[in-house]
């Protein structure tokens, strides 16, 4: 089976990639884990300096690579850029902080010497997405191979030239030869990877179905998974918000990557003292913003990333309407000649419960707005999902929003007053089935290793 790469600008192939075969798959598993087995040996120093020169790496390629990323998922050129600059930054960080997160810990016990150690457990496959398809895979490769691990990525397979791309870049910076491999595979070639006795562990980051599956595998293998899934983040906006920051901040939110975005704001919980208002400035906002070809400088949404994925929006957007909401705004595919998934930035406003927007995740430029009667209401709705992943809240009162976000919005991670995002510094993850297990920060290093006692 061929893995092509498409252009959603304008549909065009780009380039045919034959898949690899189960054999070839298999070597590059017993090469990950050849190679495992001395890497694991080497010291934090070590695995820290060639961080520093992925990082590096990154930063002199960072052109090209985003251009790849516009011309295979269509990120305009100003973002791709941003995003392998934040991938710098994550191997930085990690190879300054990767060896104190996992240092020794002395234990006192009745022992005459106790403490906790953490290893490395060996390979480990990394399933991603096609979204952000530098950022999400780093955000693995930098703690796991820090902690002394070797990976494996099957990523999305409309991205394969950014997930080859990533391999050269590893290796440029001095990385041996199987301490990372990408696999051009299929979907269906996962369970038998997962599978395999020396895969020791699974992160995905995707579908809350997609997860259900990997951990159904992994979990009928015994090992570890650690899943971010999917999100349909609240932004509350109560009666004492900044209501034009807010909505700066929701429209900045929705349309991160033209929507297409786990923690991006989809729901828009407005206390209705001051949801007149903030519609208005809202509106104003997401209508400022100029679609067009992701390799112009002047745009700012570029097309979704395929068409399929265009036209699935589109009937949710349909059948929120025929249940009674109303579209304020967008709401079409543009007539642009020659373009392939354009969808316009859309606001629905009366959404209520039973409707697929209050209870979906619509993954495109699509804000969804939803009447609160007061602050007790809109938290209520906030957390009536079976979601999880990110929240945030606007006040002008912080120690109010603080209290909220701290007490009572239930999801992985709650913002005050800005837009939900990943930051190498502090963990991301979520609950119920936005996932579970955590990456980035102290925490995101430790989920794949043996955290080992030693006594004597």
């Amino acid at each position: 089976m061929a893995i092509q790469s498409i252009n959603p600008l304008n549909g065009k192939r780009i380039q045919t990639y034959k898949e690899e075969t189960a054999k070839t798959v298999g070597e590059k598993i017993e090469a990950g884990h050849k190679a495992w087995l001395k890497w694991r040996t080497t010291s934090f120093e070590a695995r820290g300096r060639l961080l520093l020169k992925a990082a590096a790496v990154l930063q002199q390629q960072k052109s090209g690579l985003a251009l790849l990323m516009a011309q295979e998922m269509g990120k305009p050129l100003k973002d791709g850029i941003a995003e392998v600059e934040k991938c710098a930054s994550v191997c930085e960080y990690y190879a300054a902080n990767g060896a104190a997160f996992l240092k020794d810990q002395k234990i006192k016990t009745d022992a005459r010497n106790s403490f906790v150690t953490c290893q490395p457990i060996g390979v480990v496959l990394a399933v991603m997405p096609w979204n952000f398809p530098y950022w999400q895979c780093f955000r693995f490769i930098a703690p796991a191979l820090m902690a002394g691990n070797t990976g494996l990525l099957k990523h999305a397979s409309n991205v394969p030239g950014c997930a080859l791309s990533i391999e050269q870049v590893l290796l440029k910076a001095g990385f041996p030869r199987g301490v990372f491999h990408t696999l051009l595979v299929g979907s269906k070639a996962v369970k038998g990877i997962i599978e395999h006795p020396l895969v020791k562990a699974v992160t995905l980051t995707g579908s809350t179905e997609a997860g259900r599956q990997v951990a159904a595998q992994a979990g009928g293998q015994i090992k570890k998974t650690v899943l971010e899934l999917g999100g349909s983040d609240p932004y509350v906006i109560l009666e004492d918000a900044d209501l034009e920051l807010a909505a700066t901040v929701c429209a900045q939110s929705r349309l991160i990557n033209n929507g297409q975005s786990c923690i991006a704001a989809k729901r828009f919980i407005v206390v209705r003292q001051v949801e007149k208002e903030f519609v208005r400035l809202f509106k104003e906002k997401m209508s400022n913003k100029r679609l067009g070809d992701p390799l112009d400088p002047a745009t700012d949404l570029g097309p979704m990333s395929r068409a399929d994925l265009r036209d699935e929006l589109h009937r949710q957007v349909l059948e929120n309407i025929e249940a009674g909401a109303v579209c304020i705004l967008g709401g079409t595919i543009p007539d642009f000649k020659g373009t392939h998934a354009f969808y316009t930035p859309t606001i629905l406003t009366g959404i209520k419960k039973g409707m697929s927007g209050y209870r979906e995740e619509l993954f495109g430029p699509v804000a969804c707005v939803i009447t609160a009667r007061n602050q007790a209401h809109a938290i209520e709705i906030a957390n009536d999902t079976s979601f999880g992943l990110g929240a945030a809240v606007f006040t002008r009162d912080i120690k109010k929003g603080e209290c909220i976000a701290r007490e009572q919005l239930q999801a992985g991670a709650c913002f005050v007053n800005t837009l939900v995002k990943s930051d190498p510094r502090v963990p991301f993850g979520g609950i119920n089935q936005s996932g579970y297990g955590r990456e980035l920060g102290s925490f995101g290093i430790r989920e794949f290793v043996n955290i080992k006692t030693v006594w004597r």
